[in-house]
């Protein structure tokens, strides 16, 4: 039976279940006291209904599987149009063709989703101004978009199969990511940053390599630093220059006077003393960009944070600061710098805490991957917010305008962040400082 096609076993099966009756009629009909004609012709009627009856059985349950063998068939060849008739949810064979039908739809929409997908992708890869390329297992170009062709000088037709190295992107395959590289290729020259990332089609590894260009980001945000920075050199300079100017003239006048007056030597002791306060306070402007330029990297070892904090508390003597003491947290950092952080910023919040007489509070919270150190105080909070950063800039009297900014300069060397914003909670300012913990 196993070695027979489905249909001719259900053909079996059908004339052997009505095998029995039939023997039994013939029996009677051959035993009973029958004409002979009689028993001939009611026993080919016997054989001819059993077999019509068999063959019945096996349309009816070879069909429905054909019909939805057909369906399998199309799906398997993208048509998702050809639909099962007969579908019904109160008959068990209805409900097979109406889960099929169902099954039909939902690839049908899976389909039209995908080529929507990747006709989207495809406008995208070919608008994008970056060059992505994808290599196979045996760094063999397999897909490649209009800029990557501009920046190899040919055509993907020309590219396509060909080696990484063959088309000079080898140093692309090699060593982590991101990266910047200074390469030059056919079709531009300049500085590129490089990533690269693993997907697998048709099962295969493969490796997607993407190049953009940063040499017009860098250029615009160099040219707009230097911009800045003649911004705040002139400004410092105009500020110590005219007055310094000024006072040289007048006393260039006092020493042509003949005779000259009484107080002359008054005169000069406190022209020569205001040159002499502008010089050194441009002194101490070019000593402080100095400290901003010039920060070394961070000297990294094992920091215990509670007690570089407490140092940095115990540094502070015009006001208590309140340390609300966090859980126990090691960081991997420079603590000379991480000190003078907390100093600059301790240094804000007492300036800040003495103009109301309200105090300062430190607190530390530790995150799965960081910690968040809070400077709390009740000063009179922000008057502005727009360049508080930016080097230079203060609202004190004896500002330098450099504390914020070798914070935060602090910070992202180490990989964290500095941000000041308004206390949700009360009056005066919250400084938050970022660290990882890794």
């Amino acid at each position: 039976m196993k070695a027979l096609r489905h249909d001719r076993r259900i053909l079996l099966l059908a004339l052997a279940a009505g095998l029995p009756g039939s023997l039994v009629a013939l029996a009677l009909l051959w035993t009973g006291d029958f004409a002979l004609r009689t028993q001939w012709t009611f026993t080919l009627v016997i054989t001819l209904v059993a077999w019509v009856a068999a063959a019945t059985l096996r349309q009816r349950v070879v069909f429905p599987l054909q019909t939805v063998s057909n369906l399998l068939e199309a799906m398997r060849e993208s048509d998702f149009s050809v639909r099962a008739r007969g579908a019904r949810r109160d008959d068990p064979l209805g409900e097979v063709l109406t889960e099929v039908n169902a099954l039909g739809d939902t690839l049908r929409e899976q389909r039209l989703g995908a080529v929507e997908a990747t006709l989207l992708l495809r406008t995208v890869m070919g608008e994008i101004d970056v060059a992505v390329f994808a290599f196979d297992e045996d760094e063999r170009l397999r897909m490649v978009n209009r800029a990557g062709e501009r920046l190899l000088g040919r055509p993907e037709a020309q590219l396509l199969t060909r080696t990484a190295a063959e088309l000079g992107l080898s140093e692309c395959l090699a060593d982590p990511t991101p990266r910047v590289l200074n390469v030059a290729f056919p079709g531009a020259t300049g500085q590129w940053e490089l990533r690269r990332g693993k997907f697998r089609q048709g099962g295969l590894p493969h490796e997607l390599v993407v190049l953009s260009d940063v040499s017009r980001p860098l250029r615009d945000r160099e040219r707009e630093a230097w911009q800045r920075l003649i911004r705040v050199i002139s400004h410092e300079l105009n500020n110590s220059l005219a007055p310094i100017k000024s006072v040289a003239g007048s006393l260039e006048d006092l020493l042509a006077r003949d005779p000259p007056p009484a107080d002359w030597r008054d005169d000069m002791r406190r022209g020569l003393g205001v040159i002499s306060g502008r010089t050194e306070a441009l002194g101490r402007f070019t000593a402080a960009y100095a400290t901003l330029a010039r920060l070394p990297p961070p000297d990294r070892r094992a920091v215990d944070l509670g007690a570089l904090l407490q140092r940095a508390v115990r540094l502070e003597t015009r006001l208590p600061v309140r340390v609300c003491t966090g859980p126990a947290v090691m960081l991997q950092a420079d603590p000379d710098q991480l000190e003078q952080l907390f100093i600059n910023l301790l240094r804000n919040a007492v300036d800040a805490a003495l103009e109301t007489q309200g105090g300062v509070r430190v607190e530390w919270v530790a995150a799965r991957h960081g910690v968040s150190v809070h400077i709390d105080d009740e000063g009179p909070g922000l008057a502005n917010t727009v360049n508080l950063f930016v080097p230079f800039f203060t609202t004190k009297p004896n500002g330098s305008g450099i504390g914020l900014a070798l914070s935060r300069q602090i910070a992202e060397a180490h990989g964290g962040m500095v941000s000041l914003a308004d206390r949700p909670d009360a009056r005066g300012c919250r400084a938050t400082v970022v660290l990882p913990t890794g």
